[in-house]
């Protein structure tokens, strides 16, 4: 993630310390910048459990100790993360090269309680009144923001208020308005449309969740080259998400179609056979198919196991 813009706000008619922060919009590809108190992990001992967890309040990817004992997929537990130690759901235990090359790992405090659960559904409807509290204020005070979303921490007396804006918004005022109210440490955050897609949730053009809010918010650069590779129509409107950057399962998929186009020619590639020159005008790279054509218009398909380059030649295998 850029370097973000911290700084603290103190009201001199109230003692409370106000946090506030603006988060730029990569910071869905590197969360963990923002460092948790834990461990780091070139100082675990072989064979530690490591786990991977969702932050309930923003499903950003987390990654945490516990060797208390063996914990499942699915639990809730309490674990300490950038915000402040709160609830996540833990989605599995990450083996060998799967885990990600992070500087630290935190720790999973406990497994949640029913008491920890039943504060967090108190919490919810909190935030839901604290939405609509917050939502006019910003109408009142005509602010160019969009609120996306409100969280009561449930270990600290703080609530997280997370927005998008397209500039930098002066809500200094806005933050002394909810701490009249609320009469307790406030803290705002900027976030990016990516972030904001990632929170809400939804479903992409594929019928399934989005995968940042499901699956990890750490995802590779996704470029515009990646879709030309997968033979995609450059069209905007069908390879970007909702939140109107590229799909994300553009990354997933470029290694298997960079591996295919590695041992298949390129579009355009002249290829000698029977005296007669081809023009590969299509590559199949999922099925693994090469069309050729010429210019009298006649199309023949081959496998491209059928191919063979010597000396940075295409030709067909005799």
């Amino acid at each position: 993630m850029d370097d973000v813009d911290d700084g603290l706000y103190e009201d001199s008619n109230d003692s409370d310390i106000l946090a506030f922060s603006e988060i730029e919009e990569s910071g869905i590809e590197d969360a963990d910048a923002d460092a948790v108190s834990g461990v780091e992990r070139k100082t675990l001992p072989p064979g530690t459990p490591v786990y991977q967890l969702h932050i309930n309040c923003s499903h950003e990817t987390i990654y945490a100790v516990y060797n208390e004992q063996e914990l499942k997929p699915g639990i809730t537990v309490l674990v300490g993360t950038r915000y402040g130690k709160d609830l996540a759901r833990l989605s599995g235990r990450v083996c060998g090269r799967a885990l990600p090359n992070i500087s630290k790992i935190t720790r999973i405090e406990r497994v949640a309680t029913e008491a920890d659960l039943e504060k967090a559904g108190i919490n919810k409807l909190k935030g839901e009144e604290a939405f609509k509290v917050c939502k006019q204020k910003i109408i009142d005070r005509r602010l160019a923001m969009k609120l996306v979303a409100v969280h009561f921490l449930l270990e600290e007396p703080k609530i997280l208020f997370f927005f998008t804006a397209e500039n930098r918004v002066d809500f200094r005022d806005l933050v002394k308005d909810l701490v009249a109210i609320f009469k307790i440490r406030i803290e705002l955050r900027q976030i990016g449309i990516r972030d904001d897609a990632r929170m809400t949730g939804g479903f992409g053009v594929c019928g399934r969740t989005f995968c940042c809010h499901s699956i990890s918010d750490k995802l590779k650069p996704v470029a515009i080259k990646m879709a030309k590779e997968q033979n995609l129509s450059l069209n905007s409107m069908k390879i970007s998400g909702l939140c109107g950057r590229l799909l994300c399962c553009l990354a997933y998929e470029h290694d298997v179609y960079a591996e295919q186009r590695r041992v298949m020619p390129n579009e355009g590639a002249k290829i000698m056979i029977g005296g007669v020159v081809w023009k590969v005008i299509e590559v199949n790279a999922v099925l693994g198919l090469i069309t050729l054509g010429t210019e009298d218009g006649r199309k023949h398909q081959l496998s491209r196991t059928k191919f063979e380059r010597n000396d940075n030649v295409w030709r067909i295998k005799e």
